[in-house]
């Protein structure tokens, strides 16, 4: 019985033809940086495909509480 190969090839990069270099995955430009390399994906495309949370200091507002009884 002959090993298969477990990679999925989803096609060439646009510009397969640079060894060494790492394109994202999302729109084809080269990766520069050290850790878009290892996660395959750009600064602006990692950003839309994972956007911040939000901002939970921005939704604190002041509650009006009764005293507790016996103070």
């Amino acid at each position: 019985m002959e090993d298969e190969s477990l990679a999925i090839d989803v096609g060439a990069p646009p510009h397969a033809d640079a060894p060494g270099r790492v394109w994202c995955r999302l729109c084809g430009r080269p990766l520069t940086g050290a850790a878009s390399r290892r996660t395959g994906l750009g600064p602006a495309c990692d950003a839309k495909l994972h956007p911040p949370g939000p901002d939970i200091r921005t939704r604190r507002h002041e509650v009006e509480q009764d005293t507790l009884p016996g103070i």
